[in-house]
């Protein structure tokens, strides 16, 4: 059984939550991300601010698949990550 958009949602931001707490993340959570928001994009319901953050976390998780450097790659993402978690809540 697929899970509906808003449990997609909470997937996303707990993995967001996650990398911002702990300040590591791996290739599979990267993955994970992009799975879940490509199945977001194709929600037609979605508002297009939403759309907008999750263009952003997908960049953000491709970066982070192929960076040598996990830590460094979400610590110059704190910020954002901290905007996206906010932004996320905001919608839901």
């Amino acid at each position: 059984m697929p899970i509906n958009h808003e449990h997609q949602i909470s997937i996303l931001k707990d993995i967001l939550a996650e990398h911002q707490l702990d300040c590591c993340g791996t290739v599979s959570e990267y993955e994970q991300m992009e799975r879940l928001i490509k199945s977001l994009l194709a929600n037609n319901h979605l508002q297009p601010n939403v759309k907008q953050s999750l263009e952003s976390i997908y960049n953000y998780s491709q970066k982070g698949k192929n960076s040598s450097d996990q830590t460094i790659h979400i610590q110059n993402h704190q910020e954002q990550i901290g905007q996206w978690i906010s932004e996320i809540n905001s919608f839901y």
